[in-house]
């Protein structure tokens, strides 16, 4: 792969976004005239973008001393004599493979997270997932519009628990601004009175009057009537209480 120089120099100093950057160590192998070869590790500020990375002398530096295109290799931890070691080995035999050092346990794993993950090869295979994604949604999407749906018409979920069940919600029958009973229709076509609270009997000898049979019919259906007929049975209990007391009684 040829590539030119100067439009790699710039691109690695310009103001494109950065993957990840930081302080590694490399290690060079020296060779010695004799066949000795010594190992030794240089400070370099290094810059991933995409799946080109650069390392530079220094940070302030305004061009790159090296790049390694990560493609057709892996990135794994490996065994060296300094602590937190990993290498970028390339699948081509022969292939230069580069050691490089984190200054910490949480430096080394960032590096290679990004480092396995700035290859086209990777980006591939997370584009094929995300298709593979995309497709099994879009077929759950379709079967549920083929199946048939439920009415919710006048029906509402409970806002403060939204496990309970719908409830059935009943547009308020207003009659001169009271709210008036809603029991449905009897056999003739008429609404349903309310029920009538249990009656006391008077007792024997009670001067107390004798209320006459509820007016609770299809016409006298207005809460106000209705509120007039109960306060009247309340007074005669009141009136009944008053004479037992006077008579003893409790």
């Amino acid at each position: 792969m040829k590539l030119n120089e100067r439009s790699v120099a710039h691109y690695a100093t310009c103001g494109s976004p950065t993957d990840h950057a930081g302080f590694l160590r490399k290690r060079v192998e020296r060779h010695h005239h004799h066949g000795h070869h010594g190992t030794s590790y240089q400070r370099r500020w290094f810059v991933l973008k995409g799946n080109l990375l650069f390392y530079f002398e220094e940070r302030e530096s305004r061009e790159p001393v090296g790049l390694v295109v990560l493609e057709g290799c892996t990135v794994e931890l490996c065994e060296a004599a300094e602590e937190f070691a990993f290498a970028i080995r390339f699948d081509d035999a022969g292939a230069k493979a580069y050691v490089l050092v984190a200054d910490g346990q949480a430096s080394m794993e960032a590096w290679v997270k990004a480092l396995s993950r700035a290859s086209f090869d990777y980006m591939r295979l997370v584009v094929r997932e995300l298709e593979k994604q995309l497709e099994e949604a879009c077929t759950s999407l379709a079967a549920c519009r083929k199946s048939p749906r439920r009415s919710s018409l006048g029906r509402k979920r409970h806002l403060s628990n939204p496990a309970l069940p719908p409830v059935q919600e009943k547009p308020p029958v207003l009659e001169n601004g009271y709210s008036t009973w809603g029991g449905g229709l009897d056999r003739d076509g008429h609404t349903k009175p309310p029920p009538l609270p249990p009656r006391r009997r008077s007792a024997i000898g009670s001067s107390v009057p004798t209320l006459q049979e509820s007016p609770v019919s299809p016409e006298t259906t207005c809460f106000a009537k209705l509120h007039h007929w109960y306060g009247q049975e309340i007074a005669a209990l009141r009136q009944e209480w008053q004479e037992r007391q006077k008579r003893g009684h409790p």
